[in-house]
């Protein structure tokens, strides 16, 4: 018995209004894990900041935006430039991990589910759309996408919207550098069932949750700033040296073993979409991926990025970059009929995921 293939028919996105560059960081007041204050200057961190993550600026959600607003952005951007009915959709599938956390609250609101608040925005009437959320850190998004795979591969679904979104930016402490680092945003896809038997669609996929050792690598915490209003409140905190060494280490093999799986040589994959957390850390990654096949040089162009700009905007960002491609919007790369595309993603748990995806 054959199972269809899961083909992508459908991308959109949200890029929110708010561009935040490195300068508007001068005023602020950073502080060590200890609680010290910082001796460097501000413009010494920035300039530090960006040597190493590539990032000049990021997009923050506008004050009257949440989460769910604008996961609703993308998956509208998705529906309009397909033509498709929403009332088709078998599924609406929500990655993010913070839910619609209000400005100046830095309060997690998960309940009812943020596909939920999709769905009726999307004004669904059918019961037979199901919505549900994925938390499972930045990977969330491919994590879904699997998911939807799943669901088409044995006949429970024809037709599935996964969304990625997220306000990083109200859970990241503002005496914290990391803060320098989160964005927001918004990124949807809809997967369709193909009965025609053709190599195309998710070809494979690998996944792995490092939780016992590297949990704690990425977790929630009190404000670097003991003094301030809100230091009850609990922020995105990271390790940010060890998960560097955890990714570089272990996310090349889980992309390897990825495209093993999928029986592709290394020299079939046209592009490869990262999760954008780290310009050097993505470019480490891609060298180590490329080093397991004995190659020292990565293909130039085969890596996009979209971080210097938008920044780390978790679930979002690899959705985000797949629709500015797929519409001709991100300067220097198309998608074309037959490229093989490698997706992959790593975050909070520590979790690790990818895909390959083959192009109608």
């Amino acid at each position: 018995m054959s199972h269809p293939r899961s083909v992508i028919v459908a991308t959109g996105s949200f890029l929110p209004p708010v561009m935040v560059p490195n300068e508007a960081f001068l005023g602020h007041e950073f502080h060590d894990v200890d609680g010290s204050r910082i001796a460097k200057s501000n413009r010494q961190i920035l300039e530090q900041f960006e040597a190493i993550t590539g990032i000049r600026e990021r997009l923050y959600a506008s004050d009257e935006l949440v989460t769910s607003d604008m996961a609703v952005a993308a998956a509208r951007d998705a529906l309009d430039s397909s033509g498709i009915d929403p009332e088709t959709l078998d599924a609406v599938i929500v990655a993010h991990n913070f839910g619609d956390v209000r400005p100046g609250t830095h309060v997690p609101d998960l309940v009812p589910a943020i596909a939920a608040r999709v769905k009726a925005k999307l004004r669904i009437a059918t019961p037979r759309t199901v919505a549900y959320d994925v938390l499972f850190g930045c990977p969330g998004w491919i994590l879904g996408v699997t998911q939807a795979n799943a669901m088409i591969r044995v006949g429970d679904a024809k037709r599935v919207m996964v969304v990625g979104a997220e306000t990083l930016s109200r859970v990241s402490d503002p005496h914290d550098r990391d803060t320098l680092i989160y964005a927001d945003g918004a990124g949807a896809v809809v997967l369709e069932a193909c009965e025609e038997g053709r190599d195309v669609g998710i070809l494979s996929h690998t996944a792995r949750s490092d939780t016992l050792t590297h949990g704690s690598m990425l977790s929630m915490g009190s404000s670097y700033n003991r003094q301030a209003a809100f230091c009850k409140s609990l922020f995105l905190k990271m390790e940010g040296r060890k998960l560097y060494k955890y990714a570089v280490k272990t996310v090349a093999g889980a992309m390897k073993e990825c495209l093993e799986k999928a029986g592709l040589p290394v020299a079939s994959v046209s592009k490869i979409l990262l999760h954008q957390a780290n310009g050097k850390m993505d470019e480490a990654i891609l060298r180590a991926f490329y080093a397991e096949y004995g190659i020292a040089e990565p293909p130039p162009g085969i890596l996009p990025m979209t971080i210097s700009w938008l920044g780390n905007s978790s679930v979002a960002t690899i959705p985000t970059m797949l629709d500015l491609i797929a519409k001709g919007k991100l300067n220097g790369h198309v998608q074309r009929s037959g490229d093989v595309f490698l997706f992959a993603s790593v975050g909070a748990g520590m979790n690790i995921n990818a895909f390959v995806y083959r192009f109608p």
